[in-house]
C-alpha cells in the first residue's frame, strides 16, 4: 500500500495519445538511450523525438536503431538511418548520442500496425535537414535550443 495524497479534482485525466497523421513534421532529439534487445543479443539506440510545430508541437514519437545485433542486415539498416540522422542535424562525427539533441530536422512519419496488438503506431521513417536549421552553425556557443534562439 502507498500513500498518495492525491486529488483527481485538480488534475486533468489522461486519456491517451493517438499516433499522429502520417507526414513530415520539424522535430527535435530530446533523448537518447542504449537499450539491449528484447532477446539480450545486441543493442539498439532509443531516439525521443519531439515534435516543435505545428498542430502536433509538443507531442513525441521514437525511433530505434539496432547498433549491435548479430542480424548485420539490421544494423546496416541502422547505421544507414543513424547517418541520415546526423547530416540532418550537421553533426557528421559525434561522439555521444546527445550531441544529436536540441537541433531541428525534419522527420518523415507514418503509420503502421502493430503485429502482435493490432494497435495503429507511429514510426519514423526518414530524416531530413530542416530548411530552418539550414545556414546556422553545427556547433552552437549557447546552451539555449536552436528553436528558441532569436
Amino acid at each position: 500500500m502507498a500513500t498518495l495524497n492525491f486529488n483527481a479534482e485538480t488534475v486533468e485525466p489522461n486519456t491517451g495519445f493517438d499516433p499522429i497523421p502520417a507526414g513530415k513534421y520539424l522535430a527535435v532529439i530530446t533523448n537518447s538511450e542504449m537499450k539491449p534487445t528484447k532477446q539480450n543479443n545486441g543493442e539498439y539506440l532509443e531516439l525521443t523525438f519531439e515534435i516543435i510545430d505545428g498542430q502536433y508541437k509538443a507531442r513525441k514519437v521514437w525511433s530505434r536503431l539496432t547498433l549491435a545485433h548479430p542480424n548485420q542486415q539490421a544494423v546496416t539498416i541502422s547505421r544507414g538511418h543513424l547517418s541520415a540522422i546526423c547530416r540532418a542535424v550537421g553533426v557528421l562525427q559525434p561522439n555521444d548520442s546527445c550531441e544529436l539533441h536540441d537541433r531541428p530536422l525534419t522527420i518523415s512519419v507514418k503509420c503502421s500496425k502493430r503485429t502482435d496488438t493490432g494497435d495503429m503506431v507511429n514510426e519514423v521513417s526518414s530524416y531530413a535537414p530542416s530548411e530552418s536549421a539550414q545556414g546556422q552553425p553545427t556547433q552552437a556557443a549557447t546552451n539555449t535550443p536552436p528553436w528558441r534562439r532569436s
